[in-house]
């Protein structure tokens, strides 16, 4: 669902790269997809060569947009993104930071059983990733300027087959309160949403994920799982001057499932 009229142009003049696009399902093109409809230019990221067409598949109905290589587990590529896009712009105003990975065993197996290596894995990718993000796209935005990241519920409440990205998404929501903190002398604000259960690519790879869908319909306030769409809406209202005053905050899009008592 497209953001109303009254918000069609309240973008307009605004400079975003979107972190994490994988396929139109993605939470991230829903966001992107509401961002560009309220007049923000987008650039996007993909990883590897396989990513790339992937990634420009999904995006082409936005016209030509330029396209980056990025892994988030290197410093340099980080580095060499916002240096690209420094080039090309001069300064951003959004990032929008998707991110999330661990290993298969580690989701697969029950938490006591993670082994330091996978742990590790989860915490750079999905927490830590964030940290290198925000410093190297801090010098862009002159402007001030908004950054929003994914998370979960699971980060609060130990949900089955989550494990160790549960862990990992309590690390994201504390590294958003302490960028915050950092960032917002300089005018930039920074929040998470945290998105109910989406049928997403990444989202299939958590065990029990179809009951976790059954129950959250059986369970939310609204009776039905969240739209990508509604996740989408929320990254615009961040995006924009509307949110000037909020960050360092968890807003949870989730049809209300949260406030709920198991």
């Amino acid at each position: 669902m497209p953001p109303s009229s009254a918000l069609a142009g309240i973008l307009k003049g605004k400079r975003g790269v979107i972190i994490g696009v994988a396929n139109q399902n993605s939470i991230a093109w829903a966001c992107a997809d509401a961002l560009a409809g309220a007049g923000m230019e987008l650039a996007f990221t993909y990883q590897g060569e396989i990513m790339r067409d992937r990634v420009g598949k999904t995006v082409a109905s936005l016209g030509e947009v330029p396209l980056y290589d990025l892994d988030v587990r290197s410093d340099e590529q980080i580095t060499k993104l916002f240096d690209d896009l420094k080039e090309r712009w001069g300064t951003i105003d959004f990032v929008l930071h998707s991110v999330a990975f661990a290993p298969k065993n580690a989701m697969a197996n029950r938490f006591i059983e993670t082994v330091r290596e996978d742990f590790l894995t989860a915490q750079d990718i999905s927490a830590y990733s964030l940290v290198a993000v925000c410093r190297a796209a801090r010098p862009l935005m002159q402007r001030g300027g908004s950054i929003v990241t994914m998370t979960y519920y699971g980060s609060q409440k130990a949900v089955p087959g989550y494990n160790v990205m549960g862990v990992a998404k309590a690390s994201l929501e504390a590294c958003v309160r302490y960028l915050a903190v950092d960032l917002g002398a300089d005018g930039i604000r920074i929040n998470a949403i945290s998105a109910g259960a989406v049928n997403t690519l990444a989202a299939r790879g958590v065990a029990h994920f179809r009951d976790l869908l059954r129950i959250t319909g059986e369970r939310a306030p609204l009776k039905r799982p969240v739209e990508p769409s509604e996740v989408g809406n929320a990254t615009l209202f961040l995006a924009s001057e509307l949110a000037g005053g909020i960050t360092g905050e968890v807003m949870y899009v989730d049809a209300g499932f949260n406030i709920t008592a198991g």
